[in-house]
């Protein structure tokens, strides 16, 4: 049943009406250990692996015995490729991998449920009626986070790719754009603030909702 509502404002922070949401994705309890769970799956899937360091077989140099085991007075010594010394081989060190992790949808799903969840509980998800920019101006996407509340970090969610609200808002500092079928627990869980669309929000129901048919790309 969608009996979660929350206000809606215009751009310049006015409240203007109000929209119910669909509580499948709005109204879940926060389970922290999902949470970290997804956000650790995503950060390591992020992972490029290519750390390598060579061992003493592959550093280059001679294998030659550096001066006889006995008689010489100093400590024994292998070749000049030994871990002991400079320029030698490296131990147990990193060589090329993947970092990527398995998270099953239902559980990206549900994560992302609870992220949103408690930013909606938080009074950290504000809800705008649209965001139609032709243009690209700063000015106006700033003053619309003025209303909205200054905050270390705002994500501002749209219904699909805008390139002109992109331009406007990538010279404030903190502040992203991003649509919601890209959105994902870790991209929620980073924003200390969420602006979202209503169109977003119905768009972000109607994949991640109890009823929902699409696709999710990134949950």
């Amino acid at each position: 049943m969608n009996n979660v509502k929350t206000p809606v404002h215009n751009l310049q922070g006015q409240v203007v009406g109000e929209v119910e949401l669909d509580d499948s994705v709005f109204d879940v309890e926060f389970r922290e250990g999902l949470v970290h769970q997804a956000v650790t799956c995503l950060l390591a899937n992020r992972r490029q692996g290519n750390a390598s360091v060579k061992s003493r077989g592959e550093v280059s140099g001679s294998t030659r015995k550096l001066y006889a085991q006995k008689g010489t007075g100093h400590a024994r010594r292998g070749s000049i490729k030994s871990p002991l010394m400079r320029g030698g081989g490296i131990v147990f060190g990193p060589s090329p991998r993947s970092y990527r992790q398995r998270f099953p949808k239902k559980m990206r799903r549900l994560a992302l449920a609870c992220a949103l969840s408690m930013k909606l509980r938080s009074g950290d998800l504000w809800v705008v009626e649209a965001l139609d920019v032709q243009q690209p101006r700063t000015k106006d996407v700033a003053a619309m986070l003025a209303s909205a509340g200054l905050s270390s970090s705002t994500l501002i969610v749209t219904p699909e790719s805008q390139p002109a609200l992109f331009l406007s808002a990538r010279n404030l500092p903190g502040t992203s754009v991003k649509p919601c079928t890209t959105l994902s627990t870790l991209d929620v869980m980073a924003a200390g603030k969420m602006i979202v669309t209503v169109p977003a929000l119905r768009r972000m129901e109607a994949i991640w909702g109890s009823k929902g048919s699409d696709s999710d790309e990134s949950a």
